[in-house]
């Protein structure tokens, strides 16, 4: 396939708009992962920002994300990394803001890792690998609640062929809207809703109510046979 590679100073962050300056169908972001716990960690996710946009973006904007090549990622990342580091989807979250569908797939989380080769081998192979997949017609959902790490969504991913795209995790319920909502499923190209049953918190009843208003069917992760 026709891949490029382009190479940036700046924070991947604050690219707003590079889909504008770059002809493609998807936008990969290989980069770094922060965390305070200083996890030897690969994470993918999908991109935008449920309130303020404080790290990139737009407020309020999700970005186009294929699931697909979401939930490929994550999937071949795990096999990939032999149990070597710890493997996590995130939830949506930052910038930068555009209108292709994009993807951060990212090594933490500080600067020993950074310099970590074989995890750069990884990564490298996993997207090459994944490139190279026929997509399917497998069930897409989007999803919601949980925490920020999404470990409910990683066993969904890993345990059935339900392809997942954005997650709005349980801190970001309180600012869902109608308007989010048609984001979260328009975004995601989903079918339905998987609620993180357990992980919804005091916004259960709010949550579903929003979604009966809004003409959108969901599915409760205690209820997925396979993802048990």
């Amino acid at each position: 396939k026709n891949i490029s590679l382009h190479i940036y100073d700046e924070s991947p962050l604050y690219l707003n708009n590079i889909d504008k300056k770059i002809n493609a169908d998807l936008f990969i972001f290989p980069c770094s992962h922060k965390s305070d716990a200083n996890i030897n960690a690969l994470t993918v996710h999908p991109i935008g920002n449920f309130d303020k946009a404080l790290f990139g973006g737009k407020p309020k904007t999700l970005v186009p994300v294929n699931p697909f090549y979401l939930s490929n990622l994550y999937r071949n990342l795990v096999n990939n990394s032999r149990d070597k580091y710890q493997v996590t989807l995130e939830c949506t979250h930052h910038g930068p803001f555009l209108n292709k569908p994009s993807i951060f797939i990212e090594i933490g989380s500080d600067e020993q890792q950074y310099k970590d080769k074989n995890a750069g081998m990884i990564i490298a192979k996993t997207i090459f690998d994944v490139l190279q997949l026929k997509q399917g017609k497998n069930e897409i959902a989007f999803g919601l609640g949980g925490n920020h790490y999404c470990s409910t969504f990683n066993k969904i991913l890993l345990k059935t062929n339900i392809l997942i795209g954005h997650i709005c995790p349980k801190h970001y319920l309180s600012y869902l809207d109608e308007s989010l909502l048609k984001q979260l499923k328009e975004k995601s190209n989903a079918d339905y809703a998987i609620l993180d049953w357990k992980g919804l918190g005091p916004y259960k009843k709010e949550i579903i109510d929003l979604l009966g208003s809004s003409n959108i069917p969901y599915k409760r992760s205690d209820k997925l046979s396979n993802a048990k």
